[in-house]
């Protein structure tokens, strides 16, 4: 079975006659997950009206706003670059060599990923003052956020097949040759999705930030919101943060074009060849070492220290549970709705291209965008004003949740989507099958790893999840995450320890889960 780049107009744009028909149960989610992802720009757009043209315009150019953005700029870039380079050199070297341990090596490369980039932070500038700032940042930021594009990669990966590049090495191209022009535009969807991710992130990280002391538009914007009490210079700063947004994901379309890679050939995907790293092997080695030792023993290690050596180390058991419970009751209940969102948006964006699901599916993106706190502030406004018995219930939350986390699951999900083969829905299609039919029987199981992927990338990022959480959760409620903050707030790092080493705890899990499951049913080479 082989894989073929398909050109395919990219809003929809057929031969007469031969559009398909988009299925209601399609449609319904994706309207109402519209509406949802609109409230957070109406909400901007109320609150930057009541400051006035004028005052907007002042507020808007001056010289701290230009400050602010080259900040963001610069750390959005640099992290995003970083990211993409170690990530798809994690993933190649994992994946397709001869590397020992590699399912080590699998858990090893993502497990920052399940350290919150605040405990990451905070454990960091405990060791030094030294790496507050710049530097610090994008170096925290970076091992924080590159599994964002290993993990899709990676994905991407054990889902090719060989045959063309079989065919590369049979035509005379060597294997550098071979992975520019055959591997590397196979992995174009996931490798996009996942740097489009972490850049939109980088526009919303606040809590990180906040304690390396380096000032952006998330920061500023917090500081209007609750400590100034500016809601119009606030609603200014996050109309220039939409503003970067859109610049992004018009690049990240552009840069992706219309090239569809989908399987064509007969039968299930045939076993990846390893290739011999050689004289190179210790250097790779090396290498992933170092990735291991600052992205998870410096983390792990401070945390130990403070375990063991801190004075405000408390553990009050109850509360502990308590917290625990929460946060995996919000994990759980919020990954699966963002998935029943997610999946139907991808569907009709893929096998139904035109104007709507192009804009369904970049909608979320630019809601990601904006920081949690605004998404908080958004859903109390609304709640508060219009469905008061909704504010501070946990099903608003979990919403919030969704509208926060939902291109965790696109990138995941389209990633597989983009590889699953249409003929065979066609297939189903002319067998007198339903559309809903064809989904569960023929669909689904060949997108289930990225379903799984998308799943768990959505379980991890809800239990770290900060901001939203403070202005939404229940009365009396409390998150692992909302009590690693409260304690480190109030420099009580030994304090937020246990809360800190218990979220990590449980993040290994999922991360396991998902890591191993690609090496369940098949041999090391």
């Amino acid at each position: 079975m082989a894989s073929q780049s398909v050109k395919r107009p990219l809003f929809g744009k057929k031969q007469k006659g031969s559009r398909k028909k988009r299925p209601t149960w399609l449609l319904f989610p994706v309207f109402i997950l519209i509406v949802l992802s609109s409230l957070p720009i109406l909400y901007v757009i109320l609150r930057a009206k009541e400051a006035g043209w004028k005052q907007a315009l002042d507020l808007i150019f001056r010289p701290r706003v230009y400050e602010l953005l080259i900040n963001t700029l610069k750390l959005d870039i640099s992290v995003t670059i970083l990211c993409v380079l170690i990530g798809v050199s994690a993933a190649w070297f994992i994946e397709r060599t001869d590397l020992p341990g590699r399912k080590v090596w699998n858990i090893i490369v993502t497990l920052p990923f399940v350290v919150p980039a605040f405990v990451s932070s905070y454990s960091w500038i405990s060791i030094s003052s030294k790496l507050e700032g710049f530097g610090g940042a994008v170096l925290i930021l970076t091992l924080s956020n590159y599994p964002l594009v290993y993990l899709p990669v990676s994905a991407a990966l054990r889902g090719m097949d060989p045959a063309l590049e079989e065919t590369a090495h049979s035509l005379g191209l060597g294997k550098w040759r071979t992975f520019w022009r055959v591997i590397l535009p196979q992995l174009r969807p996931s490798l996009l999705g996942g740097a489009l991710l972490i850049a939109l992130h980088m526009l919303a990280e606040f809590g990180s930030l906040s304690l390396l002391r380096f000032d952006t538009f998330t920061t500023a914007i917090f500081d209007q919101y609750n400590v100034v009490f500016n809601s119009a210079s606030a609603a200014m700063l996050t109309s220039v943060l939409l503003l970067l947004c859109v610049i992004i994901l018009a690049m990240e379309l552009i840069v992706r074009g219309k090239s569809r890679y989908v399987s064509i050939g007969k039968g299930a995907p045939r076993a990846q060849t390893l290739l011999k790293l050689g004289w190179s092997k210790p250097f790779v080695l090396l290498g992933l070492t170092i990735l291991g030792i600052l992205g998870v023993a410096v983390p792990f290690g401070t945390l130990a220290y403070w375990l063991i050596t801190g004075t405000s180390v408390s553990f009050p058991t109850n509360e502990i549970w308590s917290a625990l419970y929460s946060t995996l009751t919000f994990g759980f209940s919020g990954a699966l709705i963002t998935i029943l969102f997610a999946l139907p948006l991808v569907i009709l964006s893929i096998r139904y291209r035109g104007f709507f699901p192009s804009l369904a599916d970049r909608l979320p993106y630019f809601i990601h965008c904006l920081p949690g706190l605004v998404i908080g502030l958004t859903f109390v406004f609304f709640a508060v004003r219009y469905v008061n018995p909704l504010y501070q219930t946990t099903p608003l939350l979990l919403i919030a949740y969704a509208m926060l986390y939902l291109p965790l699951a696109q990138s995941s999900i389209r990633g597989a989507m983009e590889q699953a083969p249409e003929r065979l829905e066609e297939v189903a299609r002319t067998l007198g099958k339903k559309p809903i039919t064809v989904f569960f029987k023929v669909t689904l199981p060949l997108i289930t790893p990225g379903v799984g992927a998308g799943a768990a990338l959505v379980f991890l990022q809800i239990m770290k999840e900060l901001t939203a959480t403070l202005l939404l959760r229940p009365t009396g409620v409390n998150t692992l995450a909302v009590a690693i903050w409260e304690h480190t707030a109030n420099a009580e790092f030994a304090a937020s320890a246990p809360y800190a080493a218990l979220l990590i705890l449980i993040s290994g899990l999922p991360v396991y889960l998902l890591t191993m499951r690609s090496f369940t049913n098949r041999k090391e080479g």
